[in-house]
């Protein structure tokens, strides 16, 4: 099939595939759209079971990344890259460097941030073979302590307010007591669980790596369940923030939250399944529209601002939240395709 053809394409201005022998490096850059600017994005590494899931998934998160970014009132474009590879086993130095190369390749088009398998110190070696990528030179944070570019703290205090506003809207109550259902405890995840915790949230998690379950439960009291069961739990809130894809048919049949609201990217498997979410109740924060605290981070490293300036950004993303709430009540229209309609005005589609 033609990546011209393929049912995400979406009119992406660039798709690169790399390979480098000699670092066992396989890899896909993807640029959605550039009409606010140069795009960025992060660089993911994961297992995909086959090239296709890794073309779908790096064409739906660069299209997502634009989308982003016009939401978060940034002047850039969309774009990802995803590696190709287990990236507890499989990635190494050299991998990145090849990287690296592979980014400078693109001159710029795309700019590259942390994503899902990656570190700050990745990035700083793909930095070695390239000028194009951001967040490791840090100057401001959330919470004013040492930044180090990671924008992992970014994207969970993004989410934790977002998810804070959407229950007052949804069920007009704050979050003591509130049972929130967190599938996934990466650098977002877990810092979004102590958020939660401290403001009197009763968790629910689950995550493949049990080393992450198990600091859940020692230090937020949280609950663990086993992957397959998070979504069938009578629970308030699902917070989705591991990889996208997961509200289909079968898991929003399901569900019996009134929330949904987390960090994973693309959550919806279909775009018409916001209206089934719409349909049975259930208040549906956009994951592009909430999960833009990292890249809000990242843009704050480059221009002149403060711990201040950047934590305020950060927090519009409730108002944000709820104007799309009240537009899609009004409208009688799914929460997505309201956020999709502001966003497309904003980067002209």
């Amino acid at each position: 099939m033609s990546v011209f053809e393929h049912s995400e394409f979406d009119g992406h201005e660039h798709v690169a595939f790399h390979q480098d022998k000699a670092s066992g490096l396989k890899a896909i850059i993807a640029v959605h759209n550039s009409n606010l600017g140069n795009a960025l994005g992060g660089c993911r590494m994961w297992p995909y079971l086959s090239d296709e899931e890794a073309l779908r998934d790096v064409l739906r998160l660069s299209k997502g990344m634009t989308y982003k970014a016009a939401m978060a009132g940034l002047s850039q474009g969309g774009g990802k890259a995803v590696i190709l590879g287990n990236p507890r086993t499989e990635k190494t130095p050299e991998k990145m460097l090849a990287m690296g190369k592979f980014i400078d390749s693109l001159s710029g088009q795309y700019i590259s941030a942390e994503d899902s398998g990656l570190s700050v110190d990745d990035l700083k070696l793909m930095g070695k073979q390239t000028a194009y990528v951001s967040g490791i030179q840090a100057k401001y944070h959330i919470n004013s302590e040492p930044a180090d570019g990671n924008p992992a703290p970014s994207t969970a205090y993004g989410v934790y307010v977002g998810l804070k506003a959407t229950v007052k809207y949804a069920m007009n109550t704050e979050l003591k007591g509130v049972k929130v259902a967190i599938q996934g405890l990466g650098h977002v995840g877990l810092r979004l669980a102590k958020h939660l915790h401290s403001q009197g949230a009763i968790l629910y998690v689950t995550d493949i790596h049990p080393e992450n379950i198990e600091i859940a439960v020692n230090e937020f009291s949280a609950i663990a369940v086993k992957p397959q069961d998070i979504y069938d739990l009578d629970v308030d809130v699902f917070a989705p923030c591991a990889m996208g894809a997961i509200l289909d048919d079968d898991n929003i049949a399901k569900l019996k939250v009134k929330v949904i609201a987390g960090a994973a990217n693309n959550q919806l498997a279909k775009e018409a399944f916001g209206q089934l979410l719409a349909d049975k109740g259930i208040v549906y924060a956009p994951d592009y529209v909430i999960n833009a605290g990292g890249i809000i981070d990242i843009y704050h490293q480059s221009i002149p601002s403060s711990d201040k300036g950047l934590r305020e950004h950060i927090e519009k993303i409730s108002d944000t939240l709820v104007e799309i709430y009240q537009r899609a009540e009004s409208q009688g229209i799914a929460t997505n395709i309201i956020a999709n309609e502001i966003a497309e005005e904003r980067f002209g589609k």
